[in-house]
């Protein structure tokens, strides 16, 4: 058994959880770290490249920051060549979350001038919300924007002038697409940078209750516009703990960010010191350790993010309930590593890993309060003294995985300092691994002869774990919408909602489910959702099996189910069943997606230019890569 650096041994299932990833991953990661070694041995791109490549490349800077990049000034060397970071910007002022990056790439530039570095935008990628797109054509664009945004941040580091990079981005493809997009660039020293979260608006529960009495039309348009525009009222990310700040609790627990920058307000004033720390992280001059920051480099990302740091991602997802998306997400972003995991290393690791917070959808609280209650910087440190996290990896800060169990703040100087966190301060919403909510993670792995899906029950009440009811087919979200509409689904009932796959329409969210089988619950009445689609970060009280794998579209199960058939949903045992006999089920025939989906699904809205990546996407278990 492995043993921390502190004395806390490794829990028994985490370490072999990892050692199965790594022999398994083994061929892949070789090459992986092979190709990252042939590109560190090269030359810098401006000592490499010829001079019309640099002069093309600089030709924009300042002449100041010119002379640095390239250490020659007027025919002369005139020093050592600086240091250049590479910035890819996922800024737009359509997002909330994404609206502050638009200042920092001159904050990075001035604190990066003044360590003797330059920095240049190398490129900006798309980056879409899903909050504006839900349950619209547009959401059918949602999950392979993923890749979009990692083909982007390829693009926008090929012109390989770069020392280092820093990655700005928040929401829910965008991090994904960036992270993989930079592992593809292993070879280079990556610091990501977020914006945080709004302040509280209307709280999420308010919100909830808002949109339910919309669905049964006891409140009109304009007070749901009233009580949506009062919970996303600014600047910054939605405060609930779906798939954005699921992002930035993963990236805490990979060692990416500057630590405990994930859930710091835009208008915080330390909220700005953060992000020129990421500069001074990325180029190894960090504040606030003990060791001698200007002799660490920071390691490749390629080399940091290993088995056992992607599996500190798996455990941190797990023990705050987080969004069922980076079961899809996580799994593109390991390979991208040379790492293959699978749905049965979550289902095993969260067999053990104890639930640790209450955030909504999960609880009453938002983001905000769990930061003040001690964040993601206080379930780390839980985390790390139980032995539930890898203790002994490589992170952008010489101080280790250690450094983020702390929580930054302005010293009266106002200068950044890390302190220890203490107690929870809230047990409400965050608590020690000793007194957890619960012993078990908050997502759980189904099979049977449905195929193989995932269900988040963290949110989901005990007595809901279990749903056996006759089912209905539906061919859309809109059908569903339509049925409840008519009063149709007012018993027990399963709802099958097919054909929403990657292969079929791109794999979009069906949140705007939510409502109305949240209606149906709250009437007695026991529901479940089945689909090969997506439900949001902030899927809840409802029971759904999302994600069923192999999808309709590709010859899967789903495509035979009838309306009638009884569907077993049972979390306790981990199974999925249409309670149809063997023989009758082996001997009915595949149904097809209708002819005018697949026509539907592919015109306007831009969805023309993603036929492509619909016919190459894998399965949502092998992380929906339209690349490999």
């Amino acid at each position: 058994m492995a043993t921390h650096p502190t004395g806390v041994s490794l829990h028994p299932t985490i370490e072999a959880v990892t050692r199965r990833i790594a022999q398994r991953s083994a061929p892949t990661r070789s090459a992986y770290l092979a190709q990252i070694q042939a590109a560190r041995e090269r030359k810098p791109g401006a000592d490499r490249m010829g001079c019309a490549n640099v002069a093309h490349a600089f030709a924009a800077m300042p002449s100041s920051d010119k002379a640095r990049a390239t250490g020659i000034d007027k025919f002369k060397v005139v020093a050592q060549r600086g240091p250049n970071i590479g910035i890819v910007n996922a800024y737009n002022d359509l997002l909330s979350a994404h609206a502050p990056l638009q200042r920092y790439p001159d904050l990075i530039k001035t604190e990066a001038r003044r360590l003797g570095a330059t920095a240049q935008v190398a490129g900006g990628v798309p980056a879409m919300c899903d909050g504006v797109t839900q349950g619209t054509a547009g959401m059918e664009l949602s999950l392979f924007s993923r890749d979009a945004i990692a083909m982007a941040t390829a693009v926008s580091l090929s012109h390989d002038v770069f020392d280092c990079a820093l990655m700005l981005g928040v929401c829910d493809k965008i991090v994904p697409g960036l992270l993989i997009g930079a592992l593809h660039f292993g070879h280079l020293p990556t610091v990501f940078v977020p914006a945080g979260p709004m302040t509280s608006g209307l709280s999420n529960n308010e919100k909830a209750k808002v949109r339910e009495r919309a669905a049964q039309g006891l409140v009109g348009r304009p007070e749901l516009l009233e009580a949506e525009s009062a919970a996303y009222h600014g600047q910054g990310t939605c405060t609930f703990y779906g798939t954005a700040n699921s992002n930035q609790m993963l990236l805490e627990a990979m060692g990416l960010h500057v630590p405990g920058t994930a859930f710091i307000n835009p208008g915080n004033a330390v909220r700005d010191e953060l992000t020129l720390e990421a500069v001074r992280t990325v180029l190894g001059r960090q504040t606030g350790t003990a060791a001698d920051s200007t002799t660490w480099p920071v390691p490749p990302i390629g080399v940091l993010v290993d088995e056992r740091c992607i599996v500190n991602a798996m455990v941190a997802l797990l023990a705050t309930g987080g969004s069922t998306n980076h079961l899809i997400h996580w799994v593109a972003v390991a390979r991208s590593a040379g790492i293959v995991i699978d749905w049965n290393d979550f289902s095993a690791l969260s067999d053990v890993v104890p639930l640790l917070t209450r955030v909504y959808p999960n609880g009453s609280a938002d983001v905000n309060q769990f930061q003040a209650a001690g964040g993601p910087g206080f379930v780390i440190r839980e985390l790390l003294d139980a032995g539930f996290m890898h203790a002994d990896v490589l992170t952008v800060r010489a101080g280790g995985l250690r450094e983020f169990g702390t929580m930054p703040a302005a010293s009266s100087a106002g200068q950044l300092e890390w302190h220890d966190i203490g107690d929870s301060g809230d047990e409400s919403v965050v608590r020690p691994a000793s007194r957890p909510f619960n012993a078990s993670g908050g997502l759980k792995l189904l099979q049977g002869n449905l195929g193989r899906s995932v269900i988040k029950v963290s949110a989901v009440p005990e007595d809901r774990h279990v749903i056996e009811a006759p089912c209905r087919v539906f061919n859309s979200q809109d059908a569903l919408h339509q049925a409840f509409s008519a009063n149709t689904l007012n018993h027990d009932v399963v709802c099958v909602v097919r054909w929403q796959g990657p292969q079929a329409n791109g794999m979009p969210e069906l949140h705007k489910l939510t409502p109305p089988l949240a209606v149906l619950q709250g009437k007695g009445f026991r529901v479940a959702l089945v689909t090969d689609g997506r439900m949001s970060g902030a899927s809840g009280k409802v029971p759904a099996a999302i994600h069923v794998s192999p999808e309709a579209a590709a010859g899967g199960p789903l495509a035979k189910v009838r309306d009638g058939d009884v569907i077993r949903l049972d979390a306790n045992t981990q199974t999925l069943q249409v309670l149809v006999g063997p023989a009758e089920w082996e001997a009915r025939p595949l149904a097809t997606m209708p002819a005018e989906l697949r026509i539907a699904n592919g015109i306007g809205m831009g969805r023309e230019l993603f036929a492509g990546m619909r016919r190459n996407a894998l399965t949502a278990e092998e992380g929906a890569c339209t690349w490999l």
